[in-house]
């Protein structure tokens, strides 16, 4: 249901922050603070200037010509960084015969990560367990802590263990491709997770690359944000301003979904965010410009939404509804509080890192696996989120989210 708004209040505190942002302007503050991104989304070494659209998406002034024909637009999909069509990780399954011919094979595992944290953790566990499933050792673990330069080091730290299979995620594809070619040339069986080394051939120099089903989290994140509203209501979209295709299916699919289905609904501003630290800024900018906003689209939460979130407390506009990507405890313990987060378009964590296992088996036994393999995503609200970290993360969530809701 959407929120009652709180007109006078709200236009009293814009026009406070526009003076205040006068001034600030005024006497060159810059504030060079950073907020990690999540795990999945890298970081940009530089962040482009942040200059706010007013410009609706939706054309009022249309063409006069009409047909009877009422076009049909396509809902989003989800494809590879190269195009290719995505296949569901329900496809990836070993019957009985293949899955004692791994058994009996004697095989090790190294998992390389980019970094630590509660999604790294869930992938790893998923591959983990499906190893042990499969009688396959897990002989090293390392991040990189985001270091491409370290990663390098762990791939060749590792290949002197000569293991079987590496599962990463590349933190630069271009470094990467001569870190891992080692690898290659070792016959390791690679299976990567969302990016690959720059000029690898998928069935040559690895086996698969597994992401989430991009274009479903937009569309869970688009559903989210459309039932909190009502269907109906002027938002903000803010999107993820660099060349990732992770970042820019999901946001694209939010934008595509809301156009195609939620006819009541309209984005009245869109601004890129390169720097995540830029988004309270980029936040509060909008509310001025737009102060009677219902919502607005972050594209992940640690950084962005918490930006969002800081600067629509300093407005005093809880009456805002906010969606965004990728469970984190902030953003969660907002929602099941009762804040501005009104939903989190969640992947499966979990399973990425079962079906990257699975496809180091298959390697193994010299099967095909499709080109670009992905898994579930799907939308996490108040009401679901013990279940939602349990199916994405294979945890419960923090301590301080379950006493939130009284868990």
């Amino acid at each position: 249901m959407k929120k009652p708004k709180q007109s006078l209040k709200r236009l009293i505190v814009f026009a406070l922050l526009a003076a205040f942002a006068l001034i600030v302007a005024a006497c060159g503050d810059d504030d060079s603070s950073t907020s990690e991104p999540t795990p999945e989304t890298p970081s940009d070494d530089a962040a482009d200037d942040d200059t706010t659209s007013d410009d609706a998406t939706s054309d009022d002034t249309a063409s006069d010509d009409t047909t009877d024909e009422t076009p049909t637009a396509d809902p989003p999909v989800t494809q590879g960084p190269n195009g290719e069509p995505a296949s569901p990780s329900s496809e990836i399954v070993l019957n009985d015969d293949e899955v004692a011919e791994v058994q009996a094979g004697g095989y090790t595992a190294a998992l390389l990560w980019h970094t630590s944290g509660a999604f790294t953790d869930a992938v790893s566990q998923g591959a983990h367990d499906a190893f042990a499933e499969l009688g396959i050792e897990v002989i090293a673990e390392t991040e990189a802590g985001f270091d491409a330069a370290q990663q390098a080091n762990d791939v060749e730290t590792v290949l002197a263990q000569n293991p079987d299979i590496i599962i990463s995620l590349v933190i630069d594809p271009v470094s990467g491709a001569e870190a891992f070619r080692p690898a290659v040339d070792a016959g390791v069986q690679l299976v990567f997770l969302s990016t690959t080394p720059e000029g690898f051939v998928q069935g040559e120099d690895y086996v698969g690359l597994v992401t989430d089903d991009l274009a479903a989290m937009g569309i869970a994140a688009a559903d989210l944000l459309g039932e909190a509203l009502g269907g109906e209501g002027k938002v903000g979209f803010i999107f993820h301003d660099a060349a990732f295709y992770v970042t820019n299916q999901r946001d694209q699919a939010f934008k595509s979904w809301i156009e195609i289905n939620y006819p009541g609904i309209e984005i009245v501003a869109e601004q890129g965010l390169a720097d995540p630290a830029a988004a309270e800024e980029i936040a509060s900018t909008l509310l001025i410009r737009n102060p009677d906003l219902d919502g607005i689209y972050a594209p992940w939460s640690a950084g962005p939404a918490d930006g969002v979130i800081a600067a629509l407390r300093a407005a005093g506009a809880s009456d805002v509804a906010v969606v965004t990507m990728d469970l984190d405890t902030n953003v969660s313990l907002d929602m099941v509080e009762g804040g501005n987060i009104v939903g989190i378009a969640v992947d499966e964590a979990y399973e990425l890192g079962r079906t990257m296992a699975t496809e180091g088996a298959f390697g193994l036994l010299g099967k095909s696996v499709p080109p670009f393999v992905v898994v579930p995503g799907f939308g996490a609200t108040a009401d679901n989120i013990v279940e939602a970290y349990r199916q994405s993360l294979a945890a419960d969530p923090p301590q301080e989210v379950l006493d939130a809701i009284g868990g």
